[in-house]
């Protein structure tokens, strides 16, 4: 498997990878899929001042993507970002979330971001299990925040630290 940055290329094969989880899961509260044209003006945002990674499987498909965003738009926070990850269905536990991840809190530690926040739409063991073990610790939850597929969902917060630095922050992005 191979990490690389995402390019707009790789908006479809994303596109096609969140689409289920829009359709037929909960753990997204968007409604209908965004197109590939959606997802390649998000891909160039997260690039300007985050990341966007993609896994490609050894034939060169993309299996899975990784990106940070702004955790809120105030200034105070522009150290901070949420974070978030999508394989392709039935790609759980193969160590490609965590290699996926472990680079984009690599890319996001040298853009300067000191703290990644994660929502994880709950029950989702899987989620929950991949944050915990990549060091996130539960910060909260939102309890019946959305309405997704006929019922009120959770969302559990978690936090990491990516970076440890001195104070004030360095303006690096």
């Amino acid at each position: 498997m191979r990490i690389r940055d995402a390019v707009l290329e790789d908006a479809a094969a994303c596109a096609a990878i969140y689409a289920p989880y829009v359709r037929e899961t909960a753990i997204s509260f968007e409604t209908e899929p965004p197109s590939t044209e959606q997802l390649a003006e998000r891909i160039v945002a997260a690039q300007k001042a985050h990341a966007w990674l993609v896994l490609e499987d050894n034939a060169g498909q993309v299996v899975g993507y990784a990106y940070g965003g702004p955790m809120k738009e105030r200034a105070a926070y522009r150290w901070s970002c949420e974070v978030s990850i999508y394989l392709e269905l039935g790609r759980r536990r193969t160590g490609g979330g965590r290699a996926l991840y472990e680079a984009l809190f690599e890319r996001l530690t040298e853009r300067g971001f000191r703290t990644a926040i994660a929502g994880m739409t709950l029950p989702n063991d899987a989620s929950v299990g991949l944050h915990a073990a990549l060091g996130f610790e539960p910060i909260g939850t939102y309890r019946k925040i959305g309405w997704k597929h006929g019922a009120w969902r959770d969302v559990a917060w978690a936090q990491r630290t990516l970076a440890v630095a001195g104070d004030p922050p360095e303006e690096t992005h």
